[in-house]
């Protein structure tokens, strides 16, 4: 039976990190000496939860290369070899919506909103609302390279609505929907599904990887702004039906 070393090259990982967090903790330093002031108990904390997200973003990371890639290369194989491939459109939907329950990035994101809104915009409600608009993104990136339809023809159309529906939005879910694009697409997203997508494309005859395999992140990117700005929307015409109701009162 094989052994796996689980923490092959976690060296590296933990240097690429310390690496990333390396400009912000001197800037911290130059603002503490400068700026801030910050008793020494507050300083202790704050490079304790430094050495805490090194530790912890390290054996993530090291997680994702261990675990999600080689998943995402086994199912490329799979899913690549379907005899009915329509059927990785609606898995594309599945493991769109799944995956995002497992990335960091969105439960931070939620955590943060429902807190700064006062519980006004529940977590589990943020979770739910990026999980589906992730999950129609992957299966529209699925019904992409499985037709071979240009990627334009999603992201232009969907940027011209996300921009009408801001329009009508308020401002602090215009702020949170262009936010969750970009926490959507963290690591775990990226490396399972973008492995995934160029592996269906290679194996679909007359697909190249370079063109229809590469997109999928853009539309993982869009599909949550869409999602929290109809979700803004529905929210908004919920108050005006309370406004009228307490008007005619």
């Amino acid at each position: 039976m094989k052994v796996i070393n689980f923490f092959a090259g976690f060296d590296h990982v933990l240097l690429e990190v310390a690496l990333a967090l390396l400009p912000l903790t001197l800037l911290f330093i130059i603002l503490q000496v400068w700026l801030l002031k910050f008793p020494k108990e507050k300083v202790y904390v704050i490079i304790k939860g430094l050495f805490l997200t090194l530790i912890g973003t390290s054996l993530f990371l090291q997680g994702v290369y261990m675990g999600f890639l080689p998943v995402g290369e086994v199912m490329r194989k799979t899913l690549g070899t379907l005899k009915y491939k329509w059927l990785i459109i609606p898995l594309g939907f599945v493991l769109g919506f799944v995956a995002v329950f497992a990335e960091p990035a969105v439960r931070v994101l939620n955590y943060e909103v429902e807190k700064a809104s006062g519980g006004y915009i529940p977590q589990q409600l943020m979770l739910y609302t990026l999980s589906l608009g992730v999950a129609f993104s992957v299966a529209l990136a699925m019904v992409r390279i499985l037709y071979g339809v240009p990627l334009l023809y999603f992201i232009i159309p969907g940027y011209g609505l996300a921009f009408i529906m801001a329009h009508y939005s308020t401002p602090t879910f215009v702020a949170i929907a262009f936010d969750s694009g970009g926490v959507a697409a963290g690591p775990m997203t990226v490396t399972f599904f973008l492995a995934m997508a160029l592996g269906i494309a290679a194996a679909i005859e007359g697909r190249n990887p370079l063109i229809e395999g590469f997109g999928m992140i853009a539309l993982v990117a869009l599909s949550p702004i869409l999602a929290v700005l109809l979700l803004g929307l529905l929210y908004r015409r919920k108050e005006k039906q309370i406004e009228r109701e307490i008007t005619e009162m």
